[in-house]
């Protein structure tokens, strides 16, 4: 399995931080591209996208002002799979990425991925009370897979919150 690309720029107004990507990602080289994802319904529902865009479509983000990453590049059925030590590499290049490309806002995908970034236990949704890396705000939302038991409408509600930080000026 061969770990897929990043949709990266200097000043997105969001990057979107994954665990890594999944098998199906790896073989369609797209983010978020597992069926039972709900990633893409996930942003439009939140009014982050006019429309529900296909994984296919993840590189036309990058004009609206997204990009993606992932803390991890090698591909995993989950993340239990992911060692300590592909976490610590992980962590040290997805502060350069951020450093580098200074996007406005860092969604991680999931309070885990926020918890391996930053070796905090205690996160709650939403906005973080303070940044890793500095003048870049730390936003936490649940994971899009479809193991999470929170319905859809409750995720996209925390997911909501981005809009709002963006049009902040």
């Amino acid at each position: 399995m061969k770990p897929i690309p990043d949709h990266i720029k200097e000043n997105l107004d969001v990057l979107f931080v994954g665990f890594n990507p999944s098998i199906r990602s790896s073989e369609t080289g797209h983010h978020f591209a597992n069926p039972t994802n709900r990633f893409w319904t996930i942003l439009y529902k939140a009014g982050i996208t006019d429309r529900k865009y296909l994984p296919t479509e993840d590189d036309k983000l990058l004009d609206l002002g997204y990009g993606f990453t992932n803390i991890v590049a090698r591909p995993t059925k989950n993340a239990q799979e992911i060692s300590s030590d592909e976490y610590r590499l992980g962590r040290e290049q997805l502060k350069t990425k951020i450093s580098t490309y200074k996007p406005k806002i860092v969604c991680f995908v999931g309070k885990g991925v926020y918890q391996e970034y930053s070796s905090r236990r205690n996160v709650e949704w939403g906005r973080q009370a303070s940044s890793i890396i500095p003048g870049v705000i730390d936003f936490v939302a649940p994971s899009s897979s479809g193991l999470v038991r929170m319905s859809i409408d409750d995720i996209a509600d925390i997911y909501s919150g981005l809009p709002k930080l963006i049009a902040k000026p």
